[in-house]
């Protein structure tokens, strides 16, 4: 599968930087670049594109509203947070408004690669520290779907699909979740599009908020009947490194 990707950024270098980056990988492809926020939601209408690399300080229509336009037209696209700035506020308004990752603009190129190919796969990318703050301090502002009793809807999943979001909440990824359930990751990647269906969340970070909020997990304990006991590890995603000043 080719992951198609749209890069938003207002400097032309890095818009060309990043299109070199992902040229050279045989499974990317670059479809589009816009220099603001209003071209990245006309072309990620008519472009469709899988992951969407979004800047956040933009003239005009900043990449959070960008983001959040985004989502609405274009709702299978995966949105990339890339900043100069390691702010909570961005990664909080940013994840607030629908994107599936955060990451710094000085990440390693490998990085880069590795987190555009986990979103196309499905999973988040947020550094534990930032998802470790985004549950303690922010999560009475995380929209997490609600639409009906947090235990009410636990009763919709089976069994295993329980365990699995057990995993999902401390903060697993699918390979990790197979190796501690003893499945393929294939299976338990099915099991979590069938939990966020079930639970009517629209993606895995709404999955670790609302497990921590229908306290399926307990930090001090790590989840009911998930044998942690150590707190949520937070998304194990690529480090972002240190900002560039």
């Amino acid at each position: 599968m080719t992951i198609r990707i749209l890069i938003v950024d207002d400097e032309a270098l890095l818009r060309m930087a990043f299109s070199t980056i992902l040229e050279a990988e045989p499974d990317m492809e670059p479809v589009g670049e816009a220099p603001d926020g209003i071209q990245a939601v006309r072309l990620a209408r008519q472009l469709r594109p899988d992951v969407v690399l979004m800047d956040v300080r933009m003239p005009g229509t900043d990449g959070i509203e960008a983001t959040r336009q985004i989502i609405r037209v274009s709702p299978q696209s995966r949105v990339l947070i890339l900043t100069t700035f390691d702010l909570d506020e961005y990664a909080f308004a940013g994840l607030n408004a629908g994107a599936s990752g955060f990451l710094l603009k000085n990440t390693r190129p490998e990085q880069l690669l590795t987190a555009i190919r986990k979103l196309a796969a499905g999973d988040a990318v947020v550094s534990p520290r930032i998802t470790r703050r985004l549950l303690e301090h922010f999560r009475p502002h995380i929209p997490d779907g609600t639409r009906a009793d947090p235990d009410e809807r636990l009763s919709r999943l089976s069994a295993r699909e329980r365990g699995v979001l057990v995993q999902v909440g401390r903060g697993l990824t699918n390979a990790e979740i197979a190796a501690t359930l003893h499945l393929a990751e294939a299976t338990v990647k099915a099991h979590l599009g069938r939990i966020l269906q079930k639970l009517e969340l629209r993606d895995r970070i709404q999955a670790v908020v609302f497990a921590h909020e229908s306290r399926l997990i307990h930090p001090e304990r790590g989840g009911r009947g998930s044998g942690a006991g150590c707190p949520p590890r937070g998304l194990s995603r690529p480090s972002a490194g240190s900002p560039k000043g």
